[in-house]
């Protein structure tokens, strides 16, 4: 409908695009980001801890999860936990 009333408007097709089709496009992908990112940021994480023999989050949580160190485990599942909640704080006020 949008596009249809824009296209009514006599509006260029370059308007109608950027301004209304692209624009309520972004708004399902904003959406959605905070959990791929979240789950991509922690494989990742672990990935490049364990390949570049780094010290860091991701190698912690799995040493700790392997040693059955739960105050650890708790404590990497915290941050992670609050990193998510940042941002899907940050998707929201992106969203409205």
């Amino acid at each position: 409908q949008y596009v249809v009333t824009a296209r009514a408007k006599g509006l260029s097709e370059r308007k109608v695009l950027y301004g209304h089709v692209f624009r309520n496009a972004m708004l399902i992908v904003i959406a959605g980001f905070p959990g791929a990112f979240i789950s991509a940021f922690f494989t990742g994480s672990l990935l490049i801890v364990n390949i570049f023999s780094l010290d860091g989050l991701g190698l912690l949580g799995f040493k700790s999860v392997v040693d059955r160190d739960y105050p650890v485990v708790f404590a990497n599942l915290y941050i992670f936990s609050l990193l998510g909640l940042f941002i899907n704080l940050l998707s929201d006020l992106i969203y409205t």
